[in-house]
């Protein structure tokens, strides 16, 4: 099958749509299928050998972040002459209600169009005002994907329709095999963060101070932050003695990545909110790392209801510091908490979440020619 995906968001910026992305083209190249992905990007840009470049994006805010998108005639132009070279059997876009290339290559497609919705956001003004427009993308997409219940939820209660919900998916494998960083975690032991640390609904601020307060009674205790960003944005309201220990990698590599969870006793989601499904969770959990993590909707649906990862009152630092204090200090709780995250992420595994979307796929398609063979004559 000849499979054409849209990012909307640059691949030049680490994200969870970015990865969701490459990470089903790969699977799907694995497979056997032929696959080109289109996204922002720059021309000159380091980029895997199956992703067509769109040109460079702009940052746009969008669900309290910042979105680099790529928008106008010039990506129309540019979608347009990658769907003609392309001649996919099935489109598969990402957020295509998002001023974005997935949007205009519904608009310029011509065979069977399949979405996939990752955002979860509450009633929107800029949704009721664009709904003419909505509508006529809407109209043209075959099949619909939610990566969770709140992001189907927004389907159901502002487009006017319906997804099948299908997870993001996590390479387990490669997460599980990943070496630890030299010298990670230590004797004095070692909590994770990973992400867009200055962004504030990630939730950092919450974890220094937690932090803060757990360093002050354990002297070894050490903090990986991994993710791009100034640290000198967010640590003034860290004494400085725990400063120190306080260790940023800054962007890293899939691989770097893989090796960071790795690294450390548990892992902290500490978000504050605009999540609807939480990836690094699953990840974390495919690394075989504790996961402690705000009480979202989102976040509880992806532990399980909290049997495979930690859970606190979101925002709460107070609350957070005992939580990770009393996984720190005991390896038992942990290792149970580990096992059960085994569990539930095999559910998520790449080859099996690819094969639900090809299930999709094929639907698609089949609903795509049963309108082409109903279609009346030309008289």
């Amino acid at each position: 099958m000849r499979v054409g995906l849209v990012c909307p968001y640059s691949f030049d910026v680490p994200g969870g749509v970015q990865s969701h992305v490459h990470d089903l083209a790969e699977t799907l190249i694995g497979m056997g299928h032929e696959v080109s992905v289109l996204a922002p990007a720059d021309d000159d840009a380091p980029l895997p050998s199956f992703v067509v470049p769109a040109g460079r994006a702009v940052p746009v805010r969008y669900n309290g972040s910042v979105a680099r998108l790529s928008f106008g005639p010039i990506s129309a132009a540019r979608v347009r002459r990658w769907l003609e070279n392309g001649e996919f059997d099935v489109l598969h876009v990402h957020e295509p209600i998002t001023p974005s290339l997935a949007l205009l290559a519904v608009l310029s497609a011509r065979g069977p169009v399949v979405a996939t919705f990752h955002t979860a956001m509450a009633r929107s003004r800029a949704l009721a005002a664009a709904q003419n427009v909505l509508q006529l993308v809407l109209e043209r997409i075959t099949g619909r994907i939610a990566v969770s219940e709140l992001a189907r939820q927004v389907q159901v209660e502002h487009l006017g329709s319906d997804a099948v919900e299908i997870p993001n998916g996590v390479s387990v494998a490669r997460f599980a095999a990943a070496t630890p960083l030299p010298g990670w975690p230590g004797e004095g032991g070692a909590i994770g963060f990973l992400g867009r640390f200055t962004e504030p609904r990630k939730g950092f601020a919450v974890l220094a101070e937690a932090f803060a307060v757990l360093a002050g009674q354990r002297p070894g205790l050490r903090l990986l932050v991994a993710g791009p960003g100034d640290p000198a944005a967010v640590l003034d309201p860290v004494p400085k003695p725990i400063r120190e220990r306080i260790v940023f990698l800054g962007k890293v590599s899939e691989e770097d990545k893989a090796r960071m969870l790795r690294s450390v006793d548990v892992y902290v989601a500490p978000n504050t909110g605009g999540e609807s499904f939480g990836m690094i969770l699953t990840e974390a959990m495919a690394a075989g790392t504790p996961v402690v993590a705000s009480d979202l909707e989102a976040f509880r649906r992806v532990l399980d209801g909290g049997t495979a990862g930690s859970m606190f009152p979101t925002g709460d630092a107070g609350a957070l510091a005992a939580a990770l204090g009393e996984l720190l200090d005991s390896p038992q709780r942990r290792a149970a908490l580990a096992a059960r995250a085994n569990q539930v992420v095999a559910g998520y595994d790449w080859p099996i979440v690819a094969a639900r979307v090809l299930e999709v796929y094929a639907t698609a398609i089949e609903a795509t020619e049963g309108i082409v063979r109903d279609a009346p004559e030309p008289t």
